[in-house]
Order: structure tokens, then sequence, then C-alpha cells
């Protein structure tokens, strides 16, 4: 499902809000997550991290789990921003293949993820893009 313009900038200031919760005192490298249900929820996420980095949790990770602890199952789409601490964004943040690999427990191959630097600056693949020839429950068959 193709997601409108007005819908991916409200998930995009959805992502800077959560972005602004995130617990980076190592990295100093704010991540936040907009994840969009199929019923129009919102779930934010942001990244946490620990000193023993292994333990560290993404924004992502942190949207799905989120919303699959209170019985989400369906979603659509999820934006992704970051940025350094006092520093406008200047680059796209990118799902790590740990997020991805959840993505694709959860999510069809067409989910959208959207990657920003702004409102008006961002990038859109689908999960199949971003992840392509995944292992899933398909393989455990």
């Amino acid at each position: 499902m193709e997601i409108d313009k007005s819908l991916i900038q409200n998930l995009i200031n959805e992502a800077f809000a959560a972005a602004g919760n995130a617990y980076c005192k190592y990295s100093g490298y704010h991540v936040g997550a907009a994840l969009l249900t199929v019923n129009g929820k919102i779930f934010k996420g942001c990244n946490i991290e620990n000193s023993s980095y292994g333990a560290t949790n993404c924004a992502e990770r942190t949207a799905i789990f989120k919303a699959v602890s209170e019985g989400e199952r369906d979603f659509e789409a999820i934006a992704i921003v970051g940025f350094i601490d006092g520093k406008e964004p200047d680059s796209y943040a990118y799902p790590c293949g740990i997020c991805r690999q959840v993505m694709s427990e959860f999510c069809d191959r067409d989910f959208e993820i959207i990657v920003a630097k702004s409102v008006n600056d961002y990038k859109l693949y689908t999960l199949n893009e971003l992840l392509p020839e995944s292992f899933g429950a398909d393989n455990m068959i």
C-alpha cells in the first residue's frame, strides 16, 4: 500500500519526537522510529544504549516490540531518523541487520521503510529492497 506524503511527514515528525527520548550517553547518536499499524496507530521507539553494548536496543525494535507487546501484529510502515547530539541530521539512518530481520518476522515484503533527514528530505524503500532473500518463517518448515 502506498502512503501519502502528509502521512509520511507525520511519521517523520513522530520519529524525531521519539529520538528526543533516546538514551545514548555512549555514542551521542539519537535514533527515533515511528511505526504505523494498518489500523492507523503509531508506536514510537528510541535507541536505548547500555554500557554492555550487546544489551543496546535500536529504535526500530523498541517500536516494534512495544506494538507487539500491546497485541498489534499488522504493520504498514516505519519512519526512522538519526542524528548526533546537537547537530542537524546529515545522513539517513538505515535500519541495522538485526532490525531488518525483526521487521521480516512481523512485516510483509512490501512493508514501507522511510529513512529521513527531515520531513522534506527522505527516501522510501520496501523491506524486500533492504532485505532481499531473507531468512524467515518459511525457512523453518
